[in-house]
C-alpha cells in the first residue's frame, strides 16, 4: 500500500477553511432520493459530508475556547416526514481497526448496494450498484461514520493522527460524532442503535458504555456483526491454547464448504466439532509431556478428521493448528488457498511450499468492487467532492494502533458490554456470524458471550444469528436476507415503540 496523506486536503476544502479564519467548518451536501422497498415507496434525505470535532480548551485553568481537532467523514439517510421520537437511527461503523464504513453501507445496511458477485460468480469490472430493496432503511434512519485516518476523515492541520489511532481515543471521538449528530438533529428521544463489524463490534462495546457514563445517552441495542469482544480467544501467542478448541469448528465448516466431509450435513460437522472443542480438545493441550501416546494419537486423528489436514501435519504442528497456517495448507493438495474473512473463497499462491499464504483471496476478491462503488456512489449519486484518497482500509493506521490501555493484558471489551447491560437493563444485544469467517470465529464469540458477566435474567436481552458465509456474510446473497430480515426484526423488537 502506498504511504497515506493523512492530512492533507483538497483546495477546495483549503479555500473554504481560509474564508472562515483558517478555521475547519463542516461541509455537508444533502441530496433529496427515494427507494422502493417491499412495493412502498420510501423518500429519504442523504447528508454526507466532514463534520469538526472539538475539544475545550483550558489555559492557566481558565476556558480558553473550543480548538478543531478532526473533520470526521459521515453519511447519513433519514425518512422524510417521519416522526423523530418514533423513528430510531442506527450509528455504524466497520473495524480495521482502520477500516472505512464502506461494507456496511454499500454491503448491507444502506439504501444503494455494491454488486460484487459471490464465491464462483464474481463480478468483473467495473462493477456497479444498485438499489438495496433490503435496507435498513425501511426501518431506521442510518448514520455511517469512518473514524480519523478512514474515508475521508482526518485530522486537522497541524493535528496528530496517532492520538485517535488508539482504543480510548477511538472510542472517545466516535462517541462524539454520534452525541454531536444527534443534539444536532434533535434525535435525543428516537431509539438508538449501534451496529458494528469487526473491530467495529469491540468499538460498539466500547461506545455504548462510554456514552452512558460520559453523556448519559442510553441505547437500545448493539447490532454485533463478526464479533471480538475478547481478543484473547483470536491470538495464537505463546502460551495461550484457547485459540485452537475456538477455532476448530470453523476449520471444520471451511474443511465441510470444500468437499473434506464427504455428504455430511453441515450441521453434523459442526456438532462433532464443537463436541471436541468443548472437552476432549482443551484436555488434551492441557497435559502437555502428561499427555499419553494413545491419548495424543487419538486426539491427532481427530483433530485431522475435522480439519481436513493430514495427521501427519496435526503432529507435526502440535495439535495447534494456527489460522493462517490453516487457510495456507488445508487446499495445499489442490495448489490453492482459502480465504481468513471467508473460507469458502480460494485463490493461488506464488508457491505451495510457504507456511503463510501472500494475501487472503476473499478480500482481494471484493476490494476492487467495493472501492469503485464507493468512489462512484459519493461523487455522482451523493454529490460530495473531495480531492483526498478516500482510505477504505488503511495498513498504516491497523499497524499503529495504541492498545496502551491493556499494558501486560489481553484486549477485552467484554467488561465494558457487561457494564452497559447491567446499568441499562432494556440494552439489546444482537449478535451476527458465519461459519466460514477465520477471522472472528463462531465459537470463539459464543464462548465470549457465555463469560459475560451479566445476571441470568438479562441473558434473554442477547440473541444470536447464524450465516453459512464468512465474515462479510452479506456477500452471499441467502445470508444477506437473511441477515437483513433478522437485524429488521431486531430494531422493531428493541426500540420499545409502539
Amino acid at each position: 500500500m502506498a504511504e497515506e496523506d493523512t492530512n492533507g486536503g483538497d483546495d477546495a476544502v483549503e479555500q473554504r477553511d481560509e474564508a472562515n479564519g483558517g478555521e475547519p467548518t463542516d461541509d455537508l451536501v444533502t441530496t433529496e432520493h427515494s427507494i422502493t422497498v417491499a412495493r412502498r415507496k420510501i423518500d429519504y434525505t442523504a447528508t454526507t459530508g466532514r463534520i469538526v470535532l472539538r475539544q475545550e480548551v483550558l489555559t492557566d485553568g481558565k476556558f480558553d475556547g473550543h480548538q478543531a481537532k478532526a473533520e470526521v467523514f459521515v453519511t447519513s439517510y433519514t425518512v422524510d416526514g417521519a416522526d423523530p421520537e418514533k423513528r430510531p437511527v442506527t450509528f455504524a461503523f466497520n473495524g480495521g481497526p482502520g477500516s472505512s464504513s464502506v461494507w456496511l453501507h454499500l454491503g448491507l445496511l444502506g439504501p444503494r448496494r455494491v454488486v460484487s458477485g459471490d464465491v464462483g460468480a464474481l463480478e468483473p469490472p467495473p462493477y456497479g450498484l444498485e438499489d438495496n430493496p433490503e435496507t435498513l432503511l425501511a426501518h431506521s434512519d442510518l448514520v455511517f461514520i469512518d473514524p480519523v485516518s478512514t474515508g475521508y476523515s482526518r485530522a486537522v492541520k497541524g493535528g496528530k493522527p496517532a492520538e485517535f489511532h488508539a482504543f480510548k481515543a477511538d472510542i472517545e471521538s466516535v462517541g462524539e460524532v454520534i452525541r454531536l449528530w444527534t443534539s444536532r438533529n434533535g434525535r435525543w428521544l428516537s431509539p438508538k442503535f449501534l451496529a458494528g463489524e469487526s473491530y467495529g463490534t469491540t468499538r460498539a462495546a466500547g461506545v455504548a458504555e462510554h456514552l452512558q457514563t460520559r453523556y448519559g445517552m442510553y441505547v437500545n441495542g448493539l447490532m454485533l456483526i463478526s464479533a471480538v469482544l475478547d481478543f484473547s480467544t483470536l491470538s495464537f501467542n505463546d502460551g495461550n491454547d484457547s485459540p485452537y478448541p475456538l477455532y476448530l469448528p470453523t476449520y471444520a465448516a471451511i474443511a465441510h464448504y470444500h468437499g473434506l466431509h464427504g455428504d455430511r450435513p453441515l450441521a453434523d460437522v459442526l456438532a462433532d466439532a464443537e463436541e471436541f472443542a468443548a472437552r476432549d480438545y482443551p484436555w488434551a493441550l492441557a497435559q502437555g509431556a502428561r499427555l499419553s501416546t494413545e491419548d495424543r494419537a487419538a486426539a491427532v486423528a481427530t483433530i485431522a478428521r475435522l480439519t481436513g489436514l493430514s495427521e501427519d501435519y496435526v503432529d507435526r504442528v502440535n495439535l495447534r493448528v494456527e489460522h493462517v497456517r490453516f487457510f495456507t495448507e488445508v487446499l495445499r493438495h489442490k495448489k490453492m488457498t482459502v480465504g481468513r474473512l471467508d473460507g469458502r473463497f480460494t485463490g493461488w499462491d506464488v508457491d505451495y511450499g510457504r507456511e503463510h499464504f501472500s494475501d487472503d483471496p476473499s478480500f482481494t476478491a471484493i476490494m476492487g468492487a467495493y472501492t469503485a462503488g464507493l468512489h462512484h456512489y459519493l461523487g455522482t449519486e451523493l454529490e460530495y467532492a473531495n480531492d483526498l484518497p478516500y482510505e477504505i482500509l488503511s495498513t498504516k493506521t491497523n499497524m499503529a494502533w495504541s492498545y496502551k490501555e491493556f499494558e501486560n493484558a489481553h484486549v477485552t471489551v467484554s467488561d465494558k458490554l457487561a457494564a452497559a447491560m447491567r446499568a441499562n437493563p432494556h440494552l439489546k444485544v444482537h449478535v451476527g456470524s458465519g461459519y466460514h469467517d477465520g477471522a472472528t470465529p463462531y465459537y470463539a464469540t459464543e464462548h465470549t458471550l457465555a463469560h459475560l458477566a451479566v445476571p441470568a435474567e438479562l441473558r434473554d436481552n442477547i440473541t444470536v444469528a447464524y450465516y453459512e458465509a464468512g465474515h462479510m456474510m452479506y456477500v452471499h446473497p441467502a445470508s444477506r436476507t437473511q441477515q437483513s430480515n433478522d437485524l429488521a426484526d431486531f430494531v422493531a423488537t428493541a426500540s420499545n415503540r409502539t
